[in-house]
């Protein structure tokens, strides 16, 4: 992945830094899944995936996409038209996943499967849709305190106590 947050204006940092920081943290998820044998160790690794993609897809979804569509619908439309039904696949992948057990039979394959979607995913954004906002210059420090409050939002609800 050619994007890395150096290549950022200060403008920008603080919105794009948190959507790859958002990707390391389900990278890092899927890749010890690979190797994980406890079950439900597995399954705290699949919700915690689900509910950390569930709010990924929300905020780009309500604030991101909607930015950069308005600040150039020529360049960003279809890339986000992509990021959309890719966004679409995940969540039904991931309702399938949150209503599973470990125990089920397609489990682990709809897990590895949710993983390719969104390694696509991050790898045409990161290589694609981030160095072109960073070109255009975007200032998207508008965008950060709204996408914060929608990420707290989404997980209040998500994430129930034990």
């Amino acid at each position: 992945m050619a994007m890395n947050k150096t290549h950022l204006t200060k403008v920008q940092k603080g919105v794009i830094g948190m959507l790859i920081d958002d990707h390391r943290k389900v990278q890092k998820l899927f890749k010890a899944f690979e190797s994980e044998e406890d079950s439900a160790r597995k399954q705290e690794m699949v919700m915690e995936a689900c509910t950390e993609l569930t709010a990924h897809a929300e905020i780009e979804e309500q604030h991101f996409y909607p930015f950069l569509r308005d600040a150039n619908p020529e360049k960003f439309g279809d890339l986000l038209d992509e990021a959309i039904v890719e966004h679409a696949s995940a969540k039904e992948l991931i309702e399938q996943l949150m209503a599973m057990s470990p125990d089920d039979e397609l489990y682990e394959a709809k897990f590895t499967v949710l993983a390719e979607y969104t390694e696509h995913h991050i790898e045409e954004e990161e290589d694609e849709l981030f160095p072109e906002v960073a070109a255009e210059g975007y200032d998207l420090r508008e965008l950060e305190a709204p996408m914060l409050e929608t990420r707290e939002a989404v997980l209040g609800q998500l994430v129930k106590p034990a």
